[in-house]
């Protein structure tokens, strides 16, 4: 399927994925632009991370957990399990660094992390997350089946719906969204971002990676420093770019390569390049 409005989306029909499907979104939920199967289903890898991310924030805004309960390693709390500074390794218990030292990218640390507000919550962190996010912003295809790092399943369509929420908030204040993506938590720690190497800074707010001046990057030259988001390595990503007052997600098969490094950062600047004429 073909959404007509900003042509630039058709770059996606180069990608080397048997699946592709991308959508431009606006703060008020209108697609600007899309192509591809927006109901088929596709694995999201690490945009799972945005989703309980802002389950989180929901949490915290609820009073389930705060961001300075201790959460993971001595001396770590839910605020540093959240920017990825507690010094958890990547994919395992081992503790690398002391909290608040090091940006180490952790999907341990996101598992932590989702403990923790299950059990204050008294239920399964998939059951929170379809409470508090994927029912009331109408996500009736999302899902985790795995690690709230890594685990979800969702489509285009209802990506599109998070990426709305996510420029004009309705399920949290937009103050608490603001703190999350518009200043790093624990600034000015460097690290690793996966597939595009040190960076330095690695700035990452409450859940969300900020763009920042990172080279390289998986978004565009043209982004705006604001830009926030993640992508995942089954060939998936979300960002916001709120200067440019849009939104994209792209979905795909084909998992995260040097195709991905190459080609998202080229299609992101056409596409703000065609918004902004």
């Amino acid at each position: 399927m073909y959404v007509p409005g900003v042509d630039s989306v058709r770059m996606v029909t180069q990608w080397p994925a048997e699946h592709v499907a991308v959508a431009v979104v606006n703060a008020d939920g209108t697609v600007l632009g899309g192509h591809g199967p927006q109901d088929r289903p596709f694995k999201l890898a690490s945009v799972t991370k945005l989703l309980t991310a802002y389950a989180v924030l929901i949490a915290v805004e609820e009073g389930a957990v705060e961001w300075d309960d201790p959460a993971g390693p001595p001396d770590s709390t839910i605020r540093h399990l959240i920017a990825h500074a507690s010094g958890l390794a990547f994919d395992s218990d081992m503790v690398q660094a002391r909290p608040g030292e090091r940006r180490i990218y952790s999907n341990t640390g996101f598992s932590v992390l989702a403990d923790a507000v299950s059990k204050a919550a008294g239920m399964t962190f998939a059951d929170y997350l379809t409470e508090a996010v994927f029912t009331p912003l109408g996500m009736r295809d999302s899902r985790l089946d795995g690690s709230a790092g890594a685990g979800a399943v969702s489509t285009c369509a209802d990506l599109v719906r998070f990426a709305a929420e996510l420029q004009a908030p309705r399920l949290i204040d937009p103050a608490t969204l603001a703190e999350a993506t518009g200043r790093a938590a624990f600034p000015g720690l460097d690290g690793v971002l996966p597939g595009f190497g040190r960076q330095r800074p690695n700035d990452w707010g409450l859940g969300f990676e900020l763009r920042d001046g990172k080279d390289p990057h998986w978004t565009g030259r043209t982004s705006s420093p604001r830009t926030f988001g993640h992508f995942g390595q089954s060939g998936t990503f979300l960002w916001v770019d709120p200067a440019a007052g849009c939104a994209c997600v792209a979905l795909t098969d084909k998992p995260f390569g040097e195709w991905a490094a190459a080609a998202w950062p080229t299609f992101t600047d056409a596409v703000l390049a065609e918004l902004r004429s």
